[in-house]
């Protein structure tokens, strides 16, 4: 019998602006080839909650929005604003004291000064906030998404998909190391890519486009989000005669419940 996983806490946050052609466009990643998991394929950026996650969820000081969640809620959304800082240079946070989030120059100042440094370990997310005077807007996420790796698989995630507008001017850039490009799209560009073999789209990241796409602009797409109950998705594979199907709950908002994902090779 094989040994179910434990999945590790992880979180993604879908970084959003109104672009020029009336679509919502979306912050994505290229992950790098030599990456374990989703190699090479197009994601939001994101990753697993650390235990410093846990020492700044213990000071409500360092981060604003915190009300009446626990602790394991707070870590989730303070990896998520890590992880997009780390991966994209992007800081969802405000200077301790304003109520205006940090401007793109002071991130940019602080991104270059620390990231490459955070991202190898050599400091810590805690030490950056602190140093640099910063409040974590958690305010500023929306949860979206909860997806669970299937069991037998083996490398697990519990992730939360969390939406966040990005702060005006601060435009993003991969770190050359995990990711190896980076793009603002639209939703729609980004599932025509994954069509055409332009993009490799995992599972998960598809629909969530699919369902963001709906929306016509970021306002409508986190007050559609805001206080809306998700459904955690942990899809079922079953093998068909011509090929593999994923099962996941219909009420998770998905637009069904059984989904081709490809022949069997």
């Amino acid at each position: 019998m094989t040994e179910i996983v434990a999945p590790r806490l992880a979180s993604t946050v879908l970084l959003l602006r109104d672009g020029t052609s009336s679509e919502i466009e979306v912050f994505m990643m290229v992950r790098h080839h030599q990456i374990e998991f989703n190699s090479g394929a197009l994601v939001f950026p994101g990753g697993s909650v650390d235990k410093n996650d846990k020492e700044i969820a213990a000071d409500p000081a360092l981060y604003s929005g915190g009300e009446g969640l626990d602790g394991d809620a707070l870590g989730f959304r303070i990896a998520a604003i890590r992880e997009t800082f780390e991966e994209s240079g992007i800081l969802l946070a405000r200077p301790r004291g304003s109520k205006d989030l940090v401007d793109a120059m002071r991130a940019n100042d602080i991104a270059t000064a620390h990231r490459a440094a955070l991202n190898e370990g050599k400091i810590t997310f805690l030490k950056v906030l602190t140093d640099n005077g910063m409040v974590l807007a958690l305010d500023e996420l929306v949860p979206y998404a909860h997806w669970i790796t299937p069991e037998g698989m083996p490398k697990r995630f519990d992730t939360w998909f969390f939406l966040a507008a990005a702060p005006p001017e601060q435009l993003g850039a991969h770190d050359g190391k995990e990711s190896t490009d980076s793009i603002w799209v639209s939703t729609r560009e980004a599932l025509e890519g994954g069509e055409s073999g332009r993009f490799k789209l995992p599972f998960p990241t598809t629909r969530n486009l699919i369902r963001l796409g709906k929306q016509p602009s970021v306002g409508a797409a986190l007050a559609d989000s805001k206080g809306k109950s998700i459904v955690a998705v942990m899809p079922v594979m079953t093998k068909t005669a011509t090929g593999r199907q994923l099962r996941i709950p219909k009420e998770a908002g998905y637009d069904g419940e059984v989904f081709d994902v490809g022949a069997m090779g």
